[in-house]
């Protein structure tokens, strides 16, 4: 396998190889450990996997039901109107409609993200404008520089993945209402809530409420994700009736399985067993990060989602340590070099059980910090060996003092699609949020003393205790002397393989460290809504009257 592991991921460059053509490749007909793939590990349970097991022959021979019974089912399940829900052959499907019927000509996107909301819109000739997310900010969005971006852009439709993937950051339901607010003369607003479900610090989390009211709102839902069931490929998408009823006039008749109609009519029995699988991955989370944050020079970021963003220690390259973690482990991990606003000095990896992190942390130890040439990181004064896309990524954090300002005289305007960032917040977002509601959030555990959500925390620079000299900021940037409330200061850069953040405490884990940003977003007129009379009116149902 060994001699065919970088062909297998060169011939895939927008993911990782199917789990199938590793199995191929492995000659035992067995795959490797998955970290890659973010998929529940606890569900299906074993019984409902014996039971569809036992129905297989039935489940594949036959046509499946039309959609709209499908959906109908789930939307009982869920307690959705099923005239505002639309289900995809998974939520590429949808991403592939929402582009087509949707979006006109521009589109806004925090980067990095999962790479459909960039590679989609490209594909169709649409502007993509890309708000890169800073490193030295735990890649926390601040929707409030977000929507001075896209209103200095002039961006038609904004993207915001609540989680983000690949770093796990959530953001407050009313942060997200707040955004909505203030972009509601935009064509088309899309909350991309794929991994919601694994979030835990918000008890009523989701904006498919507001999305069904509002006339230029799409949510994005995902089941393969929260099901453990990735290889039949179903979501759904929630707006107002005549938003989603478009999207739905385009989906063939049987463009849903049979093993997906199978597992919505099953949910209705094992509704316990789910919620029990989300809370064991949350607590899963928290373990999987202590474990990782211990190994010398690694720095894990905050996550929501049911994987944890890292950074790998200086020296260390992505791609070098996912193929001996492949080959000599038979561990498979996400390399994040190929998405947009990341590099291969970070890897994505997803929460397992914990018999499964103990195999991976020991080899991530053996990769990285085995001696002499065997090891990934290099032995002090040997020097370091970036990839050219973790290059790229420090001259633009070098050009930009890491937070968006550039510091070379300005020159002429970026190129449409390009998306140069306004400067950053200093202060980054707080809070995730959990999904079902029943399921009340999970105490951090007793050695750790949870901080409130509340009580703000002031951010303090990782660069400036490991860099020797500051970086120089023009005088124009610095910010005037104010005794109560200072003007934000450009973040400086941190140095390559660094640690943006040490050892993190359970709440820092679970993103309940950083007090809400201001209200700084302006509401836009309602009477900007484009083409408002044709919209349902505020109850989703019939027109608005003229």
């Amino acid at each position: 396998m060994a001699g065919n592991v970088t062909s297998l991921f060169r011939g895939t460059a927008a993911h990782s190889p199917s789990m199938a053509a590793l199995t191929r490749e492995g000659g035992d007909g067995t795959g490797p450990v998955d970290f890659c793939i973010p998929c529940n590990p606890y569900f299906p349970t074993p019984a409902m996997f014996e039971e569809m097991a036992g129905r297989l022959r039935e489940i594949v021979t036959y046509y499946p039901s039309s959609a709209d019974t499908v959906t109908a089912e789930l939307c009982d399940l869920l307690r959705l109107p099923p005239q505002c829900v639309a289900m995809g052959n998974g939520s590429t499907e949808l991403i592939t409609w929402i582009d087509h019927l949707l979006v006109r000509e521009s589109l806004a996107v925090p980067v990095p993200t999962f790479g459909r909301w960039t590679d989609q819109p490209m594909e169709t000739g649409k502007r993509v404008d890309m708000f890169p997310l800073q490193e030295a900010n735990d890649f926390a969005l601040d929707l409030g520089q977000y929507a001075e971006f896209i209103r200095a852009r002039g961006t038609r439709v904004a993207v915001v993945c609540n989680p983000n993937n690949p770093d796990g950051g959530c953001l407050r339901r009313q942060q997200i209402v707040r955004f909505m607010d203030a972009m509601a003369d935009l064509d088309l607003v899309i909350v991309d809530e794929s991994f919601l479900e694994f979030a835990d610090a918000e008890a009523e989390p989701s904006v498919v409420q507001e999305a069904m009211l509002r006339p230029n709102v799409v949510v994005l839902r995902s089941l393969g994700k929260n099901f453990g069931l990735h290889g039949i490929r179903f979501g759904y998408l929630v707006a107002n009736p005549a938003l989603a009823g478009k999207v739905r006039s385009m989906l063939p008749k049987w463009n849903l399985n049979s093993l997906a109609e199978h597992v919505v009519f099953m949910l209705k029995e094992h509704g316990a067993e789910y919620a029990r699988s989300l809370a064991q991955v949350r607590r899963d989370r928290l373990e999987m990060a202590s474990h990782l944050s211990a190994l010398p020079g690694l720095t894990v970021y905050p996550s929501q989602g049911n994987f944890l963003f890292v950074r790998l220690p200086v020296g260390a390259e992505g791609t070098a340590v996912r193929d001996r973690m492949l080959t000599e482990h038979r561990i498979l991990v996400r390399e994040c070099g190929n998405k947009i606003g990341s590099s291969s000095r970070f890897l994505r990896l997803v929460v397992r059980p914990q018999v499964d992190v103990r195999r991976l942390v020991s080899g991530l130890e053996q990769v990285l910090y085995g001696s002499g040439r065997g090891a990934a990181v290099p032995e002090p004064g040997t020097g370091t060996g970036y990839s050219s896309g973790t290059a790229a990524v420090d001259r633009l954090v070098s050009e930009t003092n890491g937070a968006g300002l550039r510091l070379t005289p300005a020159g002429p305007a970026p190129a449409a699609g390009t998306g140069m960032p306004l400067p950053a917040a200093v202060t980054p977002p707080g809070g995730g949020m959990p999904m079902p509601a029943a399921t009340p959030p999970l105490p951090a555990p007793a050695a750790v003393a949870p901080v409130a959500p509340s009580a703000p925390v002031a951010p303090v620079s990782p660069a400036a205790a490991v860099m020797p000299a500051p970086v120089p900021v023009p005088p124009a940037a610095l910010p005037a002397p104010a005794p109560v409330a200072p003007a934000p200061v450009p973040l400086a850069p941190t140095p390559p393989g660094v640690p943006a953040r040490g050892g993190l405490t359970a709440a820092q884990v679970r993103g309940m460290t950083a007090p809400a940003p201001a209200a700084g977003l302006t509401p836009a007129p309602a009477t900007g809504w484009p083409n408002a009379q044709s919209w349902p009116n505020a109850a989703g149902t019939g027109q608005a009257a003229v």
